[in-house]
């Protein structure tokens, strides 16, 4: 048994299909399925059942790959004990975080990471909110930035304050209902007047869609939109064009002259941001650098006014 093998075994255990699996394990799909027979046929078993939708594992699968993830949960632990030994002159970080803050956050810090560090190896990956939260828990990210508040057992540590703001195209009607802060020149528009129009809206399982969500419910409006399971960089790009009006954060906003970025009411709507690491074992001097660079950057970026 080899931990190559463990971790197509438990590859196609995530993804529930051979084809996706042999995708994201950047091989052929005849090749993965072969395996996958020859495999049960020396283990003298299955360990996944074929269906229609793909496979799943049997429920003697089920614990061998359970038992399959924590062995390389152990074995990068170990890695990571290692490499924190010679001082950083190798390692891997697992790091999570949502597709859209990642677009805004990761191309720079990486970067200089990298050259600071360049045998240390970063892996992302993207996910929701939720799915965050479960991969923290099941030890399959070493660390992640998540949005207050979470439930989980590992160390979790507040670094920024963001807000929560409408996009709108400055030709918009909206924007008859927008009032200007003459100190600090950030726009602001009452939620009632702005349930009159139609909105764009992340998913349910996002925290923007999540968030906006729950602003309409609290005021007791009705939300209107056309569009309710849009990714957030697409719900951004559709308010550009005048097609609704969308939410995004300040952090993540871009300048354009055509786009007004407005605050929920004169107070505005804020979340905090927060790195959080798993509480499944030891956690590497590479993971707790690349937590200190990403509280660096963020230090440099201006707060949002409250």
């Amino acid at each position: 048994m080899e931990l190559k093998e463990l971790r197509y075994i438990v590859t196609l255990a995530e993804e529930g299909s051979i084809s996706r699996a042999a995708d994201r394990l950047f091989m052929a799909q005849s090749s993965l399925s072969q395996f996958l027979q020859q495999y049960e046929k020396e283990l003298g078993t299955a360990l996944f059942a074929r269906t229609a939708k793909g496979i799943r594992p049997t429920t003697g699968g089920a614990n061998f790959i359970e038992n399959a993830r924590q062995i390389l949960i152990q074995y990068r632990r170990a890695e990571n004990e290692l490499w924190d030994s010679v001082n950083l002159e190798g390692g891997r970080i697992i790091f999570g975080i949502s597709s859209f803050r990642g677009r805004y956050m990761l191309p720079g810090i990486l970067a200089d990471f990298q050259k600071k560090y360049p045998k240390v190896k970063v892996d992302i990956v993207e996910a929701n909110s939720m799915e965050l939260e479960e991969e923290l828990t099941a030890g399959k990210l070493d660390l992640a930035v998540v949005a207050l508040p979470v439930n989980l057992k590992g160390k979790v540590e507040k670094f920024y304050r963001d807000e929560v703001v409408i996009v709108c195209s400055k030709n918009h009607p909206a924007m008859e209902y927008v009032y200007r802060d003459d100190k600090t020149g950030q726009y602001h528009m009452e939620l009632k007047d702005a349930a009159m129009f139609s909105f764009i809206l992340s998913d349910y399982n996002t925290m923007l869609g999540t968030i906006s969500r729950q602003l309409f419910e609290k005021e007791n409006l009705k939300v209107h939109s056309d569009n309710s399971n849009i990714t957030a960089a697409l719900s951004v790009g559709m308010a550009r064009a005048g097609l609704g009006l969308a939410f995004t954060y300040r952090s993540c906003m871009e300048e354009y002259e055509d786009t007004a970025y407005i605050s929920v009411g004169s107070q505005g709507i804020f979340l905090d941001l927060a790195l959080a690491c798993s509480a499944m074992g030891y956690q590497s001097k590479a993971v707790f650098a690349f937590g200190d660079m990403i509280k660096e950057r963020y230090k440099r970026k201006p707060l949002p006014v409250s």
